[in-house]
């Protein structure tokens, strides 16, 4: 899924993700010269680019210094695709924010990245960090365990809703905050990452 290299294209318009609500998002008009990288890069037709401004998914997702947290010296790119089925549990996902809910959480709203965990009509279960479904633990190998936090809770989500956190839990604004997001405002799910070094 991790690409090094860049390809000769030309992006238009590339929206800023919001990783854990400290970012605002915001469309770039983007042309590749040289000595000036392009924002992403979208190779193939129904693909949008994106890139991470926070450190809420790191170290799946790479953010980019001067911004808090993040060491890089530019953040991913990432090529999303729209859904054509149903989208997975583990998923790395671009969604919109129920819009009111997240500004008020995370004093942010907009296109968010995150990682799906829990599925339309499921119970998701917080405990001192340690996230279960349903009452079965969750396997998450991509967190590291400083990562973690040692927040608890318990939601239900709804029918036609899904539930998103951010891999960098100490820092991520997600759905344990603003609550279920719905099927509209899936964007699309994280088919590439363009990494530049």
């Amino acid at each position: 899924m991790r690409q090094a290299g860049w390809y000769a294209l030309l992006v238009t318009a590339v929206p800023t993700l919001v990783g854990c609500g400290h970012s605002g998002g915001k469309a770039i008009a983007t042309i590749r010269t040289p000595g000036n990288p392009p924002v992403v890069l979208v190779s193939k037709p129904r693909h949008t680019g994106y890139h991470t401004p926070s450190s809420s998914m790191q170290p799946t997702l790479r953010c980019a210094s001067p911004v808090t947290n993040c060491h890089a010296s530019d953040p991913d790119r990432l090529l999303v695709r729209p859904y054509t089925n149903a989208p997975r549990r583990g998923e790395i996902i671009v969604f919109n924010t129920p819009k009111a809910a997240a500004e008020a959480a995370c004093n942010a709203s907009g296109a968010f990245v995150k990682r799906l965990i829990g599925l339309p009509g499921e119970t998701v279960k917080e405990q001192d960090g340690l996230i279960s479904i349903n009452g079965k633990p969750l396997d998450e190998r991509y967190i590291r365990p400083n990562r973690r936090d040692l927040q608890s809770g318990t939601w239900f989500v709804p029918k036609g809703h899904y539930f998103f956190v951010g891999d960098n839990r100490r820092e991520s604004c997600d759905s344990r905050r603003f609550g279920s997001v719905p099927r509209e405002n899936i964007i699309g799910k994280v088919v590439t990452i363009f990494r530049l070094r």
